[in-house]
């Protein structure tokens, strides 16, 4: 049974992981007049069979699901993919981006104290404490906006399902490896938005794709979903998802520097203030505190385990 740990290497995947992912945000804005779903699901198709020639070539061993493992897997690509879209889409009718942005920008509280508990620990007081200020580093990287009470519980609604990304991973990622869990997203996720895009915007919508929004697609597909979607079950099944969860931080100020890079402009004084208060809860949260020679590992640094079903957690 893997053990998450304590040291700074197993979360060095997850801090590219988040950097591709904040970068992604320039291509994305290609995609809004795109068909969502069509759009969602050729990505996704796309993401699988990279991951399945990949994951061949890397010599990964991929397992079909069993029993719960079902309920897990689908439940991650229903909540964490599809309704993630839905509920970004939808809020922004309601709302302006910046807000959906904070609401999300809360992950790493959640996952702080829950994540810790799925892996059969407990919260570490230090992730915790961490935990407040990266937020509050994103949210005045993001800035905030405007909303009307719908426009908040889609928000909320987006919270929940970036969170269950990763929390709904936990108790497969043991027998799956990060390969077989990013299979199994994505294949399931493509097909479910697949079967919703055929339903509500044709099956002709593939059409209505440019060749810009076609070479976004692939960015996102390869980049933002093949790569990071390994890099970071990789670092959440070696470091915890409660550590692991501080660096969703990282996202947004990748996604400034990505803007700035773009010739937006350079970041204004609360963008830059930010940037400093993610930095501090970085170094706070993820910063390895080295125990005595031949001493054990701490509680707050090690999760405490049990004996887990093999039939559901085989670590």
């Amino acid at each position: 049974m893997n053990t998450p740990t304590a040291s700074f290497a197993p979360l060095l995947p997850g801090m590219a992981g988040m950097v591709l992912v904040g970068s992604s945000v320039t291509v994305s804005h290609t995609l809004v007049g795109a068909p969502l779903f069509t759009t969602q699901a050729v990505r996704y198709a796309a993401a699988t069979v990279i991951l399945l020639v990949v994951a061949r070539a890397a010599g990964a061993r991929l397992v079909w699901p069993r029993g719960r493992e079902w309920l897990w897997l689908t439940g991650l690509a229903v909540t964490g993919l599809v309704l993630f879209n839905v509920a970004v889409v939808r809020g922004v009718a309601h709302a302006e981006p910046a807000v959906i942005a904070v609401a999300v920008a809360c992950v790493p509280v959640v996952l702080g104290l829950v994540g810790p508990l799925l892996e059969r620990g407990r919260p570490s007081r230090r992730v915790l404490v961490a935990a407040p200020v990266v937020m509050t580093g994103a949210v005045l990287v993001e800035g905030t906006g405007r909303t009307d009470a719908v426009g908040v519980g889609w928000a909320a609604l987006a919270l929940g399902c970036e969170a269950a990304f990763t929390l709904l991973a936990v108790p497969v990622l043991g027998r799956h490896t990060p390969w077989g869990v990013s299979v199994h997203a994505t294949w399931l996720g493509g097909a479910l938005l697949a079967v919703l895009g055929a339903m509500s915007e044709g099956p002709s919508a593939v059409a209505e794709l440019s060749g810009v929004q076609w070479a976004a697609v692939g960015y996102l597909a390869v980049l933002v979903t093949a790569v990071a979607f390994v890099l970071w079950y990789s670092t959440v099944r070696a470091a915890g998802a409660g550590r692991a969860g501080l660096l969703t931080g990282i996202a947004p100020l990748a996604a400034a520097g990505a803007s700035a890079a773009a010739g937006t402009g350079v970041p204004g004084p609360p963008v830059w203030a930010g940037i400093g208060v993610v930095v501090v809860g970085l170094v706070i949260g993820l910063r390895p505190r080295g125990p005595a020679a031949g001493s054990a590992p701490s509680a707050e640094r090690e999760p405490r385990t049990a004996p887990t079903p093999v039939s559901d957690r085989a670590r």
